[in-house]
């Protein structure tokens, strides 16, 4: 499993425990012309192997459990925000604003799901807040997809021109994004070694990040997507929201899961913020490189006022180069990196069936948290780990093989990953988590809450 091998290499993991991993091949799956069946498979099965090696670590078994990746359970996973179901509702996976847009020269395509997205995409384009999709669309044939692009940015709005592979390759973004590797790891600090305490051999479940408590500062949706694979293997997750920008009600809904809810100011609550990291063992972020640092929170910050933290950070295009700074989505960096129009025609660009860059980084950010926990248990260290979609993207196109994976060849529909659920949101069609090993929970302990409705302080 060559695909496997490379991401729990990345992750810094034990190579003869690659071994324990076997999948389940299923039949009549969406297909892409890129391997991203191979790239989702291989991302959940190194998250699943990290959760099991933690297990192992702290029950004290004799072998890692095995692992069993089931292409099913991966890709209803992966397109878990679509399947989600709030009392027979369907989600709005995109407003009507974001989406694909032909320019004078090309196309370019825009994200306007959160309204300030939406006001800055209009306001640079010089339109009115209430233009209708006709109007934005008129505006857009008139320029060039790069103008777009550099303009929409200049006013803090979303919009990439749309670049082919090649196009992308001669980017000095794509070159700084390359040179870096899929997971990047360092040691912030010589804090002792993490004393865990032991988990029981017999519990059922077995919970490898039971008592791990993590405050999850991210947005949709790979950040989320990895905190909600902690909460799932028993971590204390509290997810944080400034109060003046609450999160789409679907999409929380989908990756609240296992955890709990608060809204805190950190222009105004900073006691709450620092009485919390006293005790917290793992801090996510999912903002814009940068953009956190001014309350103190870059990798380096934290863990001196909190020794043995482990520090986790998704971004769009990566914390270097000229793209660093910038604000991006899983369908933008598909835009910009090629994807999308190896996916497309020569009528219109397309995309992947799935946002895997988005889901792919998420659990191997969750499985990058997981080994850093267990390499302190070892060697001490706060930890810092870093991953962006954009070098996702570039394993996607220029890493990952095909995988014709070995296992049992069955076919079974999507329904056998979905479960349902009473909930203070309404009742609730969710997909179960696809990071299964032996003796693992089968689902979360909790259905996800209102948008801020719990006290910023832990359980």
């Amino acid at each position: 499993m060559t695909n496997h091998g490379d991401a729990w290499s990345a992750l810094g993991g034990d190579p003869a425990l690659v071994s324990r991993v076997s999948a389940v091949v299923r039949k009549g799956l969406p297909a892409a012309r890129l391997p991203v069946r191979e790239l989702a498979r291989a991302c959940v099965g190194a998250c699943a192997l990290a959760a099991a090696e933690l297990g192992a670590r702290r029950a004290g078994l004799p072998e890692v459990p095995e692992v069993r990746v089931d292409d099913g359970a991966v890709a209803a996973a992966f397109h878990s925000e679509r399947l989600l179901q709030v009392d027979g509702r369907a989600p709005v996976a995109f407003a009507p604003l974001s989406r694909f847009w032909r320019t004078a020269d090309g196309w370019v395509r825009t994200h306007a799901n959160y309204p300030h997205h939406r006001s800055r995409l209009l306001g640079a384009l010089g339109l009115p807040q209430d233009a209708s999709a006709e109007e934005t669309a008129g505006r857009l044939a008139e320029r060039s997809a790069l103008e777009v692009e550099e303009t929409v940015y200049r006013a803090g709005g979303l919009a990439v021109a749309l670049r082919t592979r090649k196009e992308w390759a001669a980017h000095e973004q794509a070159a700084e994004v390359a040179a870096r590797p899929l997971v990047d790891s360092e040691r912030l600090d010589t804090a002792p070694a993490r004393v865990l305490p032991p988990l029981d051999p017999a519990a059922a479940p077995l919970l490898p990040a039971a008592g791990l408590r993590v405050l999850d500062l991210t947005r949709v949706l790979a950040g989320p997507v990895a905190t909600r694979t902690l909460a799932l293997l028993g971590a204390d997750v509290l997810r944080l929201d400034a109060p003046q920008l609450p999160e789409l009600p679907d999409q929380h809904a989908d990756t609240g899961f296992g955890k709990r809810s608060a809204a805190l100011d950190l222009t105004t609550d900073r006691d709450a913020f620092e009485a919390l990291l006293a005790s917290a063992d793992v801090v996510v972020t999912g903002y814009r490189p940068g953009a956190l640092d001014r309350f103190g929170l870059s990798p380096q910050a934290l863990a001196e006022r909190r020794p043995g933290l482990v520090v986790a950070q998704v971004s769009a295009w990566g914390a270097y180069g000229p793209w660093g700074g910038r604000r991006g989505f899983d369908s933008l960096v598909q835009v910009a990196t090629g994807i999308a129009a190896a996916e497309g025609s020569a009528e219109q660009p397309g995309a992947l069936p799935a946002q895997a860059l988005d889901h792919g980084t998420g659990y191997l950010l969750a499985a990058a948290v997981l080994r850093a926990v267990t390499e302190q248990s070892y060697d001490g260290h706060s930890r810092g780990v870093r991953l962006a979609l954009a070098r996702t993207a570039h394993w996607l196109t220029d890493g990952i093989r095909p995988d014709p994976a070995t296992g049992d060849t069955v076919e079974e529909g999507p329904d056998a990953w979905l479960a349902e659920r009473d909930s203070r949101l309404g009742r609730l069609r969710h997909v179960l988590p696809p990071v299964s090993f032996a003796g693992g929970p089968a689902d979360w302990a909790r259905p996800p809450v209102p948008w801020g409705s719990d006290p910023a302080s832990w359980s």
